[in-house]
């Protein structure tokens, strides 16, 4: 198991305690690897349009370290007990986000899920470095004649100064948007993820995906901007892929905001934020990778009641310890304060046994046959809620998917 961490594509590295994959690796008998790949403007800057002949910037280099590290995988971890016709890739957040880029980038195809952006939007935040940079201010064309010339001996430390900066303002000025993330550069990634899956482009693997019922709240705790949590925001961004999609007309994205009663509170923005960020784009590449292979949803629900009492629930990231076995990571972890430690343990013994079958034998089954989770297909949708207790139900979010439709987005 090939463990890609996520953190926005800005933060985070494989050594954090909470990514030890001791637990998982001595439970399944399997050979865990997790693995550190550039961030933020070192990573995922794309400067490919200011190279020239004898100059050139490679784009998404922060995906490029991911192949790497698998083509490090497929050559070597047989040396290590693994085998390496045996791979299974996983992620959370920006490191699920680039698992479901990978699955439709033809280099990674044998080594073997988010949302990239176009190159032209990514063009404009190289402009909003290069100012930050202060390498020119008088005009688009100058600024990128000089960053092209400047940027080879510029100190490393001034650049990830500046893209901090821009990384904290994108989100606030475009809400919904991040500022660094992989792009569709016509070359290591070819198209749109989610459209490249809706084309039949997706590698024949299985799949397991999902999301979290809460996936929101903890930026809404953390008072962080990554994601639009108040009825502004969400608006501001509804107002900007109006902008980016003049083919999409104002009634529909009218539609889409009417279909959330508890707008303008709080609850309703980080329903439709959910929905725009997380669910809806889980479910449209489901929808296309069950076409051609098998394909699981999920959908965890599962909350300790300290994080209901906080009104996190089952939040981003909250079902990393259940994954890996790992609680108590993060020093006084006050998630289990009002107790639920045995019924979170029994519940990650569940989750564990099921990824670990499904790296094992291709089908996330369960001890018990009654807790049979039964494939992704277009009409049942069939979804496992991880909760308490496991259950299983067709297209639980099925009148949110039916308002979004599949091209909202704007993915081509």
């Amino acid at each position: 198991m090939v463990w890609i961490h996520g953190g926005a594509y800005v933060i985070g590295y494989s050594g954090q305690k909470i990514y030890d994959g001791r637990v998982l690796s001595e439970t399944g008998n399997i050979v865990v690897v997790t693995l550190n790949y550039r961030l933020g403007a070192l990573g995922f800057l794309d400067l490919s349009s200011f190279s020239t002949v004898g100059d050139t910037y490679e784009s998404n280099l922060g995906l490029r370290d991911q192949i790497a590290a698998l083509e490090w995988v497929r050559d070597c971890i047989a040396d290590f007990g693994g085998d390496p016709d045996n791979v299974t890739l996983f992620g959370e957040s920006s490191g699920g986000g680039s698992v479901t880029t990978l699955m439709t980038v033809p280099r990674a195809r044998g080594c073997s899920i988010g949302r990239s952006r176009s190159r032209h939007r990514r063009r404009r935040y190289t402009v909003v470095n290069a100012r930050r940079w202060l390498l020119s201010d008088s005009s688009i064309s100058s600024t990128c004649r000089l960053l092209g010339w400047g940027l080879r001996d510029m100190p490393y430390e001034q650049l990830v100064a500046a893209a901090e900066t821009v990384v904290g303002e994108i989100p606030t000025k475009i809400p919904g948007t991040l500022a660094m993330t992989p792009v569709v550069d016509r070359d290591l990634v070819p198209k749109y993820p989610v459209a490249a899956f809706q084309k039949g482009l997706s590698h024949r693997v299985p799949l397991i995906i999902g999301s979290n019922k809460d996936e929101p709240s903890i930026f809404r705790f953390m008072k962080s901007p990554l994601m639009p949590v108040d009825d502004s925001a969400v608006r501001a961004m509804l107002e900007a892929l109006a902008k980016d999609r003049p083919d999409l007309e104002p009634e529909r994205l009218a539609e889409i905001a009417a279909a959330y009663p508890d707008l303008p509170k709080p609850s309703g923005a980080m329903a439709l934020s959910r929905d725009a960020g997380f669910r809806m784009p889980v479910l449209w590449v489901a929808e296309a990778h069950a076409e051609h292979s098998p394909t699981w949803v999920y959908r965890f629900d599962h909350a300790t009641p300290m994080l209901k009492a906080a009104r996190i629930g089952a939040g981003h990231a909250t079902e990393l310890p259940y994954v890996f076995g790992n609680f108590g990571t993060l020093g006084r972890d006050p998630s289990f304060w009002l107790g639920g430690r045995k019924g979170a343990i029994e519940v990650s013994g569940r989750v564990q046994r099921r990824w670990l079958a499904f790296v094992k034998h291709g089908v996330p089954a369960a001890l018990d046959a009654s807790k049979h989770w039964p494939q992704y297909e277009p009409g049942e949708r069939m979804t496992l809620l991880i909760d308490a207790r496991d259950t299983v139900v067709s297209d639980p979010d099925g009148s949110m998917r039916e308002v979004w439709g599949n091209q909202v987005m704007g993915f081509s």
